[in-house]
């Protein structure tokens, strides 16, 4: 793979989502016209399905490459994302035409957007206490684990640090740190775990109705150009890395 987060992780997925004041109108003709127009611009989007939630989604079917796009439709919010994407520009170029063609389509505005999302995803396969590999790699020394700590103390059973961040002074675009444990209790207690994602999101987000209005899809690409350089400074680093190490260590 090509992008450059691709070797750091079992699998990488960048995501955009754009969350509405009002819910949408779901309307079959509506759907079918927005999902057709960017079809014709991505043709290997041709599967559609509806969710028990009532979310509509188009996809593909995953290239030889593993790369994905889906596209959802839910009452409040638009989502769409790439899995395991070849670069940064095919990720801008995908939701520079879902973002244009959206307000169109599904009669949306300024007033009705409330913040629009750009989450980087980094998935780490690991068959293991996930909690416990996050506390010894990221926070070994932290008073919040020592104070814990003691002769009596069992596996760590939760631990999913997560921060968040305004990178401006209006506070309308901020940044968040989530790091996702799947380990239950029970595979703690019984020793038995099952092969499951150890997961990193990034995400930039930025609300609406503080500044001059600023179209979707260039806000997407200033998102993902700031959430890319925070990513390779940061994140891959001090979490991403460690944490893959941890994990190639103990196979």
């Amino acid at each position: 793979m090509s992008f450059p987060f691709g070797g750091v992780c079992d699998e990488f997925q960048i995501s955009t989502r754009l969350f509405l004041k009002l819910d949408l109108t779901l309307q079959r003709e509506t759907v079918l016209h927005f999902f057709d127009s960017v079809k014709r611009e991505f043709p290997q989007m041709r599967k559609l399905r509806r969710r028990d939630d009532d979310a509509l989604i188009l996809e593909e079917d995953y290239s030889d490459e593993g790369e994905r796009r889906w596209l959802r439709l839910e009452a409040g919010a638009l989502r769409f994302g790439l899995s395991n994407p070849r670069s940064l520009e095919d990720v801008r170029r995908f939701g520079e035409v879902v973002l244009e063609m959206a307000p169109a389509h599904l009669t949306l505005g300024d007033l009705d957007y409330d913040h629009l999302e750009t989450v980087f995803g980094f998935d780490l396969e690991y068959r293991g206490n996930h909690d416990q590999l996050v506390a010894d790699t990221l926070l070994a020394d932290h008073p919040l684990i020592s104070i814990l700590s003691d002769d009596r103390t069992r596996p760590v059973i939760d631990c999913q640090p997560f921060v968040g961040v305004a990178l401006t002074d209006e506070c309308d675009l901020q940044a968040y740190v989530d790091i996702k444990s799947r380990t239950t209790t029970y595979e703690v207690r019984t020793g038995q775990f099952e092969s499951q994602s150890l997961s990193v999101y990034l995400t930039l987000r930025k609300y609406w109705g503080f500044n001059d209005a600023v179209s979707l899809a260039k806000s997407q690409a200033e998102l993902l150009e700031r959430a890319e350089e925070m990513a390779t400074e940061k994140v891959v680093p001090m979490i991403v890395s460690p944490l893959a190490q941890a994990i190639a260590s103990q196979r």
